[in-house]
């Protein structure tokens, strides 16, 4: 075996660069959002053990939906990827591509075993530049290929070296291959197929048996004429052990998947449910397919299955022509390979081996694939025919000129049409667009063409493609659910929820004691889910909902979607105990959901257990450090226990604990959307309670530059500029908040006040309070202000009026008794002395006294939460939900008063008795 020369390196990774150099240019598009993006296994928060007991797609392999593709290392340097550069998607396609230049170098070194230094450059420049390869290393999951492929092509080569001189065996290189095959097995299931071109080299290449020599030897043996070659029980003997290797690691994947194989639909794969000989027939039609994508690549598609490869149904039927064809040609190699000895039949015997075994795994000869076609899976079958076709070249270099030119010719094509073809990976738009050019009868293309308009929000012409894929498969639940949920986002309700009735009238019906997935795919369900969240939106079809919610259940009772949105209606029927038991056994499904955590905590705020809500808020963000809605919700939770210190709901923490911890959330939250003016608002709160004027300021500012209407924020600025002796400063903050809210009565009390106090203007004071007023009639506070306004302007018959009709609406306020009867009391005295006027002096002092009454520890304190609803639409599968959380806002009156409520009016009302004594005395010595 020759050595690979730098040279010869250089030339090979020189070719891959150039022909996937624009590779770097293209995002994550197809099964790269399932693999990557959707795929938490890649976050360092989750924990490495997670990677060998999930699927290839982050689904745990014990879950029926589960791909049951096994391959922990590949998804290990997706994660390696996403430490280095999270979701920058350059460095993925980076990566791949080095790993096809290492596997192009290492495949020419194979290549030297059986062929000479020339064209075995060939046979590595041919497989380098091959355009079926650009679904394997411009699509980033198709790193399972490439990583597969370096381990396999290193097994073998490993094993090559087990025959030391006189046909001893070395068994240190035979351990290696073990070691390799598995690993080359964890990286995708093909490689273990190794294993099987290892015995063939070993039988006919390394011993240099031909298959009439092995026959008579078996007839020998049987006859009692001869006994079995030391030689060859040698050869058995690594067999053996190559054989229980093998067997083991079989053993081994088949519990990793818990005996179960991967449940596919008639969409996947429609031969594979076929009745014969239809089901034969089109297996067989399959290969040549396979074949002919090798040797012209000109018409490559992303997607096969569906209605792409019509079944073949029948014997008449002119395909089968190719199948007889095929197999004619693959059955003269075989023969050749094996009855004659020389070097050409073991280099086309290699080259076979290399083709066929590889391919078995997705060939649907032992069970069934979830696809029809796929180009990524003739990565290694490649390198067999790249054998072949660099040895016919060789054949027919040493006699014709012309193969030199052809060669040429084919190499250069090749990597043109590489080259284009890695532009096609841009976007899933491009991708899905050029794979309609070449099958117009898939689907899952138009269907896929809709996603990636709909992902752009342009509603209006996915719905086009989506229509177009119920046409093209009218049979299609996707399709129909597609159509519905486009027409939803168009606002059209109706025709929404006709599609969704259509979708789920092609589902199965429920047989007692069936399995459903083993009869349609699982996210098929989610038309009872999405159907359901349509309809709830009317009052009067809750109930109706909730049956669509419960019928999913009893298809599939671990279908956790239908659990948590079930919850979420459950809520919104005010039915918290059935919602907290639909979310307990959604958690029994998946105790490492966030959101389900998050949505209890919401339960047991409905129940009035804050309690048992923080402590599950504490556990999504244990799960997801920053979860927004938690960091968010619990911050204000605590925030509650700190400023409700009469009610104290938390005080086994301490309030020294809760207050800090509140801060911190908010400034999580605030990181992770700093576009959000709630959670300065609510920072700026907290920095209020804990008397932090400057910085509650900032923070109340912040909120307002990124809501300038934000009616809480513009109210507690003011309300913090009149309590730090800053009055005329909160004028400007009121009256933007008088612009956008002209019925704010307590933004029109604290500006009366200002105005009649500081700014001496009575005429605007009593605007202010005549507008409150009109707005409400019965507002004791603004009538009562009102009262004093007319003592301000001296009109004494006027304010006794007026306090006697405010003490018809607060009869038990004392105060207000006791102003009217000092105001009596200055008129009787003004009668008798004929006095026709009061001291100026006094009445501003008795208004600047009712000031502190009237707006002392006046002061909102919470702006609305933010409500997150449950969403279950799918698409590709691939789903987004919000979550619910409750509407709070403080700052509007409610009818009913919590004992923290009532404790906190009784204090400002001692106060305000202090205070209005006080102006009883200034109104005495007047």
């Amino acid at each position: 075996m020759a050595d690979v020369s730098l040279k010869e390196v250089a030339l090979i990774v020189g070719v891959v660069a150039a022909c996937y150099w624009n590779s770097l240019f293209c995002g994550f598009v197809f099964d790269d959002v399932s693999a990557i993006l959707d795929n938490k296994d890649l976050h360092p928060s989750t924990p490495l053990k997670n990677l060998f007991q999930n699927d290839f797609w982050g689904t745990p392999m014990s879950e029926e939906r589960s791909h049951k593709s096994y391959r922990p290392l590949t998804v290990l340097t997706f994660r390696l990827n996403y430490l280095f550069s999270e979701l920058n998607a350059v460095s993925y396609h980076f990566l791949n591509l080095i790993f096809h230049g290492v596997v192009c170098v290492v495949f020419l070194k194979v290549c030297k075993l059986f062929l000479d230094n020339r064209s075995s450059v060939v046979a590595s420049l041919l497989f380098a530049v091959h355009p079926i390869h650009t679904e394997a290393v411009t699509g980033v999951v198709g790193r399972a290929e490439l990583l597969s492929s370096i381990f396999f092509l290193a097994a073998f080569l490993s094993y090559t070296k087990s025959k030391g001189p006189d046909n001893t065996i070395v068994w240190t290189p035979i351990a290696v291959t073990v070691f390799l095959v598995a690993v080359a097995t964890l990286c995708k299931e093909q490689g273990i197929t190794v294993v099987g071109i290892c015995c063939v080299y070993e039988v006919f290449i390394a011993q240099g048996y031909t298959l009439p020599v092995l026959l008579d030897t078996a007839v020998q043996i049987l006859q009692g004429k001869g006994s079995i070659p030391f030689s060859m029980l040698q050869t058995l003997l690594k067999l053996i052990v190559l054989m229980f290797s093998t067997l083991l690691l079989v053993v081994v994947r088949v519990q990793v998947i818990q005996s179960q194989l991967p449940v596919f639909t008639r969409f996947d794969n429609p031969a594979a449910v076929s009745p014969s000989p239809a089901r034969q027939l089109t297996f067989n039609y399959l290969l040549p397919v396979n074949a002919w994508l090798l040797l012209n690549p000109s018409e490559l598609c992303c997607d096969w299955t569906m209605g792409t490869i019509p079944l073949v149904e029948s014997l008449l039927d002119v395909r089968n022509v190719a199948t007889l064809i095929f197999f004619c040609f693959l059955g003269s190699l075989v023969v050749f390979s094996l009855r004659y000895p020389g070097d050409s039949s073991k280099t086309v015997l290699m080259a076979l081996c290399l083709i066929v075994l590889p391919f078995i795994p997705a060939s649907n000869l032992f069970f069934p694939v979830g696809f029809v076609v796929a180009e990524r899976v003739l990565y290694v079958p490649s390198m067999g025919f790249c054998i072949l076709v660099a040895h016919g070249w060789k054949k027919l270099s040493n006699k014709r000129k012309i193969s030199w030119v052809c060669l040429a010719v084919v190499l250069f094509t090749h990597a043109l049409k590489t080259l284009h073809r890695n532009w096609d990976w841009e976007s899933e738009y491009t991708l899905f667009m050029s794979a309609l050019k070449v099958n117009k009868n898939n689907a899952k293309l138009w269907n896929n063409v809709g996603h990636a308009l709909e992902n752009e929000k342009n509603f209006e012409r996915a719905l086009q493609f989506f229509i177009q894929a119920t046409q093209v498969q009218p049979d299609d639940i996707g399709a129909h659910m597609n159509v519905g949920r486009t027409y939803k986002n168009l606002n059209k309700t109706k025709e929404a929820e006709e599609s969704y009735m259509i979708a789920k009238s092609l589902m199965p019906q429920i047989i007692p004691g069936k399995k459903y997935a083993a009869r349609v795919a699982p996210n098929h369900l989610n038309v009872y889910i999405n159907l359901a969240n349509l309809i709830r939106a009317n009052e009067s079809r809750l109930e109706e909902a909730d049956q669509l919610y419960r019928q999913a259940i009893s298809m599939r009772p671990d279908f956790k979607q239908a659990y948590i949105s079930r919850g979420e209606l459950l809520l919104k029927m005010n039915k918290p105990l059935k919602a907290k038991e639909a979310y307990l056994r959604a958690l029994e499904l998946d105790r490492t959901n966030a959101d389900l955590w998050y949505n209890l905590a919401i339960v047991y705020i409905e129940l009035k257990d804050p309690t048992e809500a923080l402590k599950n808020f504490n556990r999504a963000l244990e799960l997801n450090p920053t979860h927004k809605l938690a960091l968010f919700n619990s911050a204000l939770l605590m925030q509650e226990s700190v400023q409700y210190k009469s009610k104290c709901i938390f005080c086994h923490l301490g309030d020294a604990r809760l207050r800090p911890e509140a801060k911190q959330r908010l400034l999580n939250y605030v990181k992770e959307e700093p576009q959000d003016a709630n959670g300065y608002f609510n920072l700026g709160m907290l920095a209020m309670d804990d008397k932090k004027d400057v910085e509650a300021e900032a923070w109340m500012k912040k909120a307002i530059r990124l809501q300038p209407n934000f009616r809480s924020a513009l109210f507690n600025l003011a309300l913090l500029y009149s309590q730090t002796s800053k009055e005329l400063m909160a004028l400007p903050v009121l009256e933007d908040l008088l612009k956008y809210y002209p019925d704010h009565t307590k933004g029109l009390i604290l500006k009366g006040d200002i105005l009649m106090n500081q700014k001496k203007d009575i005429v605007g004071a009593k605007q202010c309070f005549e507008k409150i007023l009109e707005l409400d009639p019965n507002n004791v506070q603004g009538k009562h202000n009102l009262c004093v306004v007319y003592f301000e302007e001296r009109d004494l018959i006027k304010a006794e009026k007026c306090l006697v009709e405010t003490l018809a609406l607060a009869p038990h306020e004392e105060y207000i008794q006791r102003h009217l009867n000092i105001v009596r009391s200055k008129i009787a005295s003004l009668s008798a002395t004929e006095q026709s006027s009061l001291p100026a002096d006094g009445t501003a002092t008795t208004a600047a006294e009712e000031k502190k009454k009237s707006f002392q520890n006046l002061k909102e304190v919470k702006n609305e939460q933010k409500t997150s609803q449950m969403i279950a639409d799918n698409k590709k599968g691939q789903s987004k939900n919000k979550k619910r959380t409750e509407k709070n806002n403080m700052e509007e009156e409610t009818p009913k008063k919590s004992t923290k409520e009532i404790k906190d009016i009784e204090k400002k009302r001692v106060a305000a008795l202090k205070r209005l004594e006080e102006i009883e005395r200034i109104l005495n010595g007047e």
